[in-house]
C-alpha cells in the first residue's frame, strides 16, 4: 500500500485527478448533471413507486413475531437448541477441550466455507459436475450452521428475515411434491430445490458482520473472473459454431458462443448477469488496492465475457441491472450512466450490434421457436391452473407430452419464461408467493441501500444483489433462468447474500447508541 501510494505514477496522476475534480465541481457540466439528479428526486419524491418501496406492508410488519414464524423458526432450530442444552451441561469440558475450540473456531467462520464452497461449484467444469455435490456440501453447511449457536444462548437459524413471501414459496416447494402429477419424475427436482432452500437459511443466518459479506463479494469476483478468463481461452482456441445455439441464416458472420465451464451460452450468461454486479459493488467497497484491482479486471473481464455469449436476453438484463445499481448509489450519475450507455451501444462490434436487432426478428429461429412452448405452456395451465404439474422440467414435459400440447419443430423442454415454468411446476399459489418474494426482497434492499447509517460494505452488497435480482427477473421473461440447477443455486446465493445484506443493515444502530456522547 505505502510502495503503491508513494510511487512516481501515483504522484503524478494524484495533483492532475485532483484539478479535474476541482474544474469539474465548477463546471457547466456538473450544475446541469446536478440539476437533472435534483429534477428526478423532485419528482420521484411524491410518486406510487416510491411510496411502495418506502412503505412497509401490514405482512411483512407482522410476520417477525407471528406464531407461524416462530414456530417454524422452532423446527428447523431443534439441534441447535439440543446443542445449547449439551454446552451447559458440558461447558467446562467443552471450553478446555483443543478439539473442541477448533471446531468452534471453524463454525463460527461458516460465511468462509460456503464462500470456498460456492467458488467451487463456480468453476468445476460441466464434465466434472454433479448436481449432488451442491447438495452434499449445503447439507454440511446446514450442520454447521447448528452448531454455530452452540455457545450462543438463544441462538436461532432466521427465518424472519427472509420474509414471508419466501418462506411461503419453500412451502409451496414441499407441496408440489406430493401433489405431483409424476412424483417420481419430480424426487430429483426437490432435491435441488431443496440446496437452495439450505444455501438461503445457511447464508442470511450466519452472516453475522460486513467482513462476512466481502468475502462473499470477493469469491464470487474471484469466481466471475475465472469463468471470464477460460471463456477467452476458449475463444481464442476456436469453438465451431454450433446451429442449435446461432440462426445462421440470420447471423451469418456471428461467431461461435462461449459457454465457459457451463454446457450453454444463455446459462453461462446468466450467471455472469448474477455475478457481475457484485463484482462492481466489491470493486466500490473493496478495503484494499489489491482487492480494488482484481475486481476490476474481474468486471472487465466478465463484460468482455458477457458479450462474447451473444446471449440477448442477458444482455438486456444486464443494463436493466446497471440502470438499477446506478438509481440505487448515486442517482447524480444517471446522466452519465445514459451518455456512456450511448457511447458503448455506438462503440459495439459489428456482430453484437447485429445480434441486439434480431431479438424483434421474427425470421429468427431461436425467437420464433419459443412461441409454439408459450402456447403448449398457456393450454397446459387452463387444464390445471391451481396445482400445476409437479417439480422440475421433467413433470412439466411429461404433462405436455401427454395431453399433446406442443405443436413445434422440436421437443418441448421448458418453457422458456421462469415465470410460466414456475407457475406450471407449483401451480398460482407458487407463482404468487415466487414473485411476491423477489419484490419484497427488492422493496426491502431499496430500504437498505436507502440508509444513511448503512455500512459502506453492506450497502454495496444490497445494491449489488438487488441490481443482479432486478436484471435476472427481466432476463427470466424470455428465458427460464432456472434450466440448470447450478445456474439456480447461484441466482439463490446471490439472493441471500442480499436478504444477508438487509438483515445486517437493520441491526445497525445509531452512533449515538453505540457510543453515549458525554
Amino acid at each position: 500500500m505505502e510502495v503503491v501510494q508513494s510511487s512516481v505514477l501515483v504522484r503524478l496522476l494524484l495533483p492532475a485527478w485532483t484539478w479535474l475534480r476541482e474544474r469539474y465541481a465548477y463546471s457547466l457540466l456538473a450544475k446541469v448533471i446536478r440539476g437533472i439528479a435534483r429534477a428526478w428526486s423532485q419528482g420521484c419524491a411524491g410518486s406510487a413507486l416510491v411510496g411502495f418501496v418506502a412503505r412497509e406492508g401490514l405482512l411483512s410488519r407482522c410476520w417477525k413475531d407471528s406464531v407461524l414464524c416462530r414456530v417454524l423458526t422452532f423446527l428447523i432450530s431443534i439441534p441447535a437448541i439440543l446443542l445449547q442444552l449439551l454446552y451447559r451441561a458440558g461447558r467446562e469440558v467443552f471450553e478446555h477441550s483443543v478439539a473442541a475450540r477448533l471446531v468452534f473456531s471453524a463454525v463460527e467462520n461458516l460465511p468462509l466455507v460456503v464462500a470456498w464452497l460456492m467458488l467451487l461449484i463456480m468453476v468445476i467444469p460441466y464434465e466434472q459436475w454433479n448436481n449432488a455435490y451442491s447438495f452434499a456440501g449445503f447439507l454440511f453447511c446446514f450442520l454447521l450452521a447448528q452448531f454455530t449457536g452452540m455457545r450462543r444462548k438463544g441462538w436461532r437459524l432466521d427465518l424472519a428475515s427472509l420474509g414471508p413471501w419466501l418462506v411461503a414459496f419453500m412451502g409451496m416447494i414441499f407441496a408440489a411434491w406430493p401433489l405431483s402429477a409424476y412424483p417420481h419424475l419430480s424426487t430429483r427436482f426437490l432435491a435441488f430445490y431443496l440446496t437452495c432452500i439450505l444455501c438461503v437459511i445457511v447464508v442470511v443466518s450466519t452472516v453475522e458482520t460486513w467482513e462476512h459479506l466481502l468475502r462473499l463479494l470477493s469469491f464470487s469476483s474471484l469466481a466471475l473472473l475465472v469463468m471470464s478468463l477460460y471463456a477467452m481461452v476458449q475463444r481464442l482456441q476456436g469453438l465451431e459454431v454450433n446451429p442449435s445455439y446461432v440462426d445462421v441464416n440470420v447471423n451469418e458472420d456471428m461467431p461461435s458462443r462461449v459457454f465457459s465451464f457451463f454446457e450453454n451460452p444463455n446459462a453461462f450468461a446468466e450467471v455472469l448477469l448474477l455475478l457481475l454486479p457484485l463484482a462492481v459493488a466489491w470493486l466500490l467497497c473493496a478495503r484494499s488496492w489489491g482487492g480494488r484491482f482484481l475486481a476490476l479486471v474481474s468486471v472487465g473481464a466478465g463484460c468482455v465475457a458477457m458479450a462474447m455469449t451473444y446471449s440477448r436476453a442477458s444482455w438486456v438484463g444486464l443494463v436493466v441491472a446497471a440502470a438499477v445499481f446506478v438509481v440505487l448509489w448515486n442517482r447524480k450519475l444517471i446522466p452519465l450512466g445514459i451518455f456512456a450507455a450511448l457511447v458503448v451501444l455506438a462503440a459495439l462490434p459489428d456482430t453484437v450490434f447485429n445480434r441486439i436487432l434480431t431479438i424483434f426478428d421474427s425470421s429468427d429461429t431461436s425467437t420464433s421457436s419459443r412461441f409454439p412452448l408459450y402456447y403448449a405452456a398457456a393450454d397446459f395451465l387452463q387444464q390445471r391452473p391451481i396445482l400445476g404439474a409437479g417439480l422440475g422440467t421433467d413433470a412439466v414435459r411429461q404433462a405436455i407430452d401427454d395431453l399433446n400440447l406442443f405443436h413445434g419443430h422440436d421437443r418441448f423442454v421448458h418453457c422458456h419464461d421462469i415465470y410460466l415454468q414456475v407457475w406450471c411446476e407449483t401451480g398460482l399459489v407458487g407463482l404468487i408467493t415466487f414473485v411476491g418474494g423477489i419484490l419484497w426482497t427488492l422493496k426491502r434492499g431499496c430500504q437498505a441501500a436507502a440508509r444513511a447509517l448503512c455500512h459502506p460494505v453492506v450497502r454495496m452488497a444490497v445494491i449489488g444483489g438487488v441490481a443482479a435480482l432486478a436484471g435476472t427477473m427481466v432476463c427470466g421473461i424470455a428465458d427460464y433462468i432456472w434450466n440448470y440447477p447450478r445456474v439456480m443455486l447461484i441466482f439463490w446465493f446471490v439472493c441471500a447474500v442480499a436478504l444477508a445484506g438487509i438483515r445486517l443493515a437493520a441491526r445497525e444502530s445509531t452512533p449515538a447508541e453505540k457510543e453515549p456522547t458525554p
